[in-house]
């Protein structure tokens, strides 16, 4: 076992002596650590002796009333102070607060060197490093004994906790959700302690960090290999566990959750590959059924969501390039939360599949709150294509409309226009010449429009934007007046004409 501060105190040669909290003697010490910093208890992990020359001591009864209650909340087992340096005096405010937390106040005599003390505990350890070895090995052979898939992962948090001898969860620091959809919610009082902290960095400032809440002690950690995984330890009995063995254990979780994420990953790929087929109307219905039902989604009644990673309006630009990636996990975020899916990336748009009854709030949360995205009416395989063009056109009017979600045919409108249906039929009456025009031409009109339309009607912007001459934009935009019968001198064409790039964009994104 550890040394005891009543232990350490007990060396004759080190000569240490007791200021006040007497109560706190019997408290076991992993570690002696050197800090002059201000904020000293940050650097606790939970059982060390925290030697100080005096500088981290505050001059005011207050704060060093505020630095005793810290270093007990984060776990410390004594604060040692060396005499003769630089330590403000202590108050008596400050030798009530240890007596009554209690926390061990120990003066270290001039010119006694740290390193002796750092010695001594270092020495009284050795067994117990004989023991935090063999108990790492145990942690990272429950991961080598856990299988890959995702079904196996509360066993392995429960295998953990009984190694540990203590309650773990693994929870989203943004809002505190089960990382895992098998894995235990955290109590009650620390959702109701935390809630309004969450996604804000001061719910765990650093990646190892003990709380006192509630009267218990509770550990925060950082998942390594996830960014948003939270390691939140209640620890059963004292003394808590080892702070070098609690970081292995959540080494031990990341591996473990690296691996079901690579397993989910194989499962997204062909989702989107499927998608792609359906949406293209390469596959029979009777494919698409079988199909979206191996994905879990009833192929009778499901919803198709698109995103956009930015809830601006306007048409996707070079701002958008990289939505998809931004969206790269929503995958990974519905699966975590309990809904089944099936995505593809297209054209810096993200298309989800999911079950009909999906709440919003769920896809905006897993989508992310700067997303906007657009949900089509409920859908069978065989209207997919239709979903799509549905999906389309709401993030079209959730995005005009700077809304974070809309539904067909149940938000505002967009740019007047109710369906998409009229906004196919006012892109066939304006482009459609163009189009027709285009079937068996160079497809450069189409291009030159919306290029010349985003350049502020520049001919000499617009030809740099294309590497053409400007006599050759002049000709181009002549011969798309021809062929729509529009007059392109007149602002009300350009209006128009703008009006249906952006419905034809947004259809067919």
């Amino acid at each position: 076992m550890a040394i005891t501060v009543a232990e350490l105190i007990a060396e004759p040669q080190l000569g240490l002596t007791l200021l006040a909290g007497s109560a706190g003697l019997d408290n076991r010490i992993t570690w002696a650590h050197t800090s002059d910093l201000p904020r000293l208890w940050e650097w606790v992990t939970g059982g060390e002796l925290m030697m100080t020359n005096g500088l981290s001591i505050p001059a005011d009864a207050q704060g060093q009333v505020a630095l005793a209650e810290a270093l007990m909340d984060s776990g410390a087992s004594a604060l040692a102070i060396g005499e003769k340096m630089h330590a403000p005096p202590l108050t008596t405010e400050f030798l009530e607060a240890c007596n009554r937390l209690p926390l061990p106040l120990v003066s270290i005599p001039y010119p006694l060197p740290f390193i002796a003390i750092a010695r001594s505990v270092a020495e009284s350890s050795l067994l117990e490093e004989s023991r935090r070895l063999r108990q790492t090995a145990r942690v990272y052979d429950l991961l080598r004994t856990a299988g890959a898939s995702e079904d196996h992962w509360q066993s392995l948090v429960q295998r953990l906790a009984t190694e540990l001898d203590a309650d773990l969860f693994v929870v989203d620091r943004r809002c505190l959700h089960p990382w895992h959809p098998d894995g235990k919610a955290i109590p009650v009082f620390l959702a109701e302690e935390w809630a309004p902290l969450s996604g804000q960095v001061s719910l765990a400032g650093k990646n190892f960090q003990w709380h006192r809440i509630r009267g218990r002690h509770v550990l925060t950690m950082d998942i390594p290999t996830h960014a948003n995984a939270l390691l939140v330890v209640l620890p059963n009995s004292e003394p808590h566990p080892d702070a070098v063995v609690l970081l292995h254990a959540a080494t031990v979780l990341g591996l473990q959750l690296s691996r079901i994420v690579l397993s989910l990953e194989g499962r997204h790929r062909l989702a989107g590959e499927f998608l792609l087929q359906a949406m293209d109307g390469r596959l029979g219905v009777a494919e698409m059924e079988s199909r979206l039902t191996a994905f879990e989604v009833p192929p009778q009644g499901f919803l198709l969501a698109s995103m956009a990673a930015d809830a601006g309006d306007g048409p996707a630009d070079a701002s958008t390039a990289n939505d998809g990636d931004r969206l790269a996990n929503v995958h990974i975020e519905l699966w975590r939360h309990g809904v089944p899916s099936a995505s593809l990336k297209r054209n810096n748009r993200l298309h989800v599949v999911v079950p009909a009854g999906v709440p919003d709030d769920v896809l905006v949360h897993c989508a992310g709150a700067d997303a906007a995205i657009g949900i089509s009416a409920p859908a069978a395989v065989a209207n997919i294509q239709r979903a799509l063009q549905e999906s389309l056109w709401a993030l079209g009017s959730a995005r005009a409309n700077k809304l974070g979600l809309a539904r067909y045919a149940e938000g505002p409108s967009w740019l007047g226009l109710t369906s998409f249906e009229e906004g196919t039929a006012l892109v066939r009456r304006l482009l459609g010449p163009i189009f027709d025009y285009e079937q068996g031409q160079e497809g450069d009109l189409i291009v030159t429009l919306r290029t010349y339309l985003d350049s502020q009607r520049s001919w000499q912007k617009t030809a740099s934007a294309l590497f053409a001459h400007r006599q050759t934009i002049i000709y181009r935009m002549r011969k798309i007046g021809e062929l729509t019968g529009l007059d392109m001198a007149e602002t009300s064409t350009v209006a128009q004409l703008w009006f249906a790039l952006q419905i034809h964009e947004a259809i067919h994104q």
